[in-house]
């Protein structure tokens, strides 16, 4: 009874073991290629459960998967020559997906890293080819969507015999080599130094037009305060003449006594000026009477006058 069930449980395993081994499960992120016997018996792209034949371990029928979603992969630091003759690192990727699981599957055994590798070495020279065509300035430029576009152009015949499809092929990066940043460097520095210089000298020019200019207009404001000046010092000076007229018009006698004692404020101001006159001057004859009359001479004529002495030096 003990080996009679034994059998039936042996039967049952081998009997669950033949049915799992002959399903099998497609997810949404997955391609499925059942291989028989090494010959490729269908393609599964659909999700879902599918039936196999459950002899895996004697070669019979084979899954294998393979991605079922975009894929990418970089390439860095790839050296390449531009049209002005210099060196540039650039890093790139591309997306793409596998469209053609049978094809993939012959060409490369469903190996992804090995497409990636071809498809890797097509990139390398395709960009090579774009940018030695094109200078620097077109990978920093709107040309830059063109050389992108052109390079993916270049990988899909490619691809699509490896049953790969190109998604997009961008380019992350484009520097100067060290050397070449180096010269492009200095370079830009020395265009710098002579634009600065340059932009130094017209200042200067500018600088020295405007003082001139300066100068010039206050020279002539001067000229013109001057002018106005003179104008209002001589219409001034009129202008006194005119009321000093009026004045000796109206009273000459009292207008000399004002000129007079207006001279002996000018002449006795106490800075120790020394004159020598005579008593009878006409320049004293104020000091003698308020009438402003001079005195008789005596019958004993007179000594002769003295001539005025220069100015003595002041007393110490």
């Amino acid at each position: 009874m003990g080996n009679r069930l034994t059998a039936i449980l042996v039967g049952l395993a081998v009997i669950l073991f033949f049915v799992y081994s002959s399903f099998f499960v497609v997810n949404e992120r997955q391609q499925a290629i059942v291989v028989r016997f090494g010959q490729i018996q269908d393609v599964k792209t659909e999700p879902g459960l599918y039936f196999k034949l459950p002899f895996a371990f004697m070669d019979a029928d084979r899954v294998q998967y393979v991605e079922n979603r975009a894929l990418r992969f970089d390439h860095d630091n790839i050296r390449v020559q531009v049209s002005g003759g210099k060196f540039y690192e650039v890093d790139a990727f591309v997306v793409y997906r596998i469209t053609d699981a049978r094809r993939f599957r012959q060409t490369v055994s469903g190996d992804q890293l090995s497409a990636e590798m071809r498809l890797r070495t097509r990139l390398d020279a395709s960009l090579r080819r774009v940018y030695g065509l094109r200078g620097f300035e077109s990978a920093l430029s709107d040309a830059r969507a063109s050389m992108m576009q052109e390079v993916r152009d270049d990988l899909r015949p490619d691809a699509e015999s490896l049953g790969v499809s190109i998604v997009d092929v961008r380019i992350r990066r484009t520097d100067l080599t060290q050397e070449v940043s180096q010269q492009t460097f200095e370079r830009m520095k020395s265009e710098r130094l002579a634009e600065a210089e340059l932009i130094r000298a017209r200042g200067n020019e500018e600088g020295q037009r405007r003082r001139a200019i300066a100068d010039r207009q206050v020279v002539e404001f001067e000229s013109d305060a001057r002018r106005q000046s003179e104008v209002l010092r001589g219409e001034g000076d009129a202008e006194r003449n005119r009321i000093f007229g009026e004045a000796f018009q109206r009273d000459p006698s009292f207008f000399e006594f004002y000129r007079s004692m207006g001279a002996y404020a000018s002449a006795l101001n106490g800075n120790g000026t020394t004159l020598v006159l005579s008593p009878d001057s006409t320049f004293f004859r104020y000091f003698n009477n308020i009438e402003g009359t001079l005195t008789q001479p005596s019958a004993q004529p007179p000594a002769p006058a003295t001539a005025p002495a220069a100015p003595a030096a002041p007393a110490n």
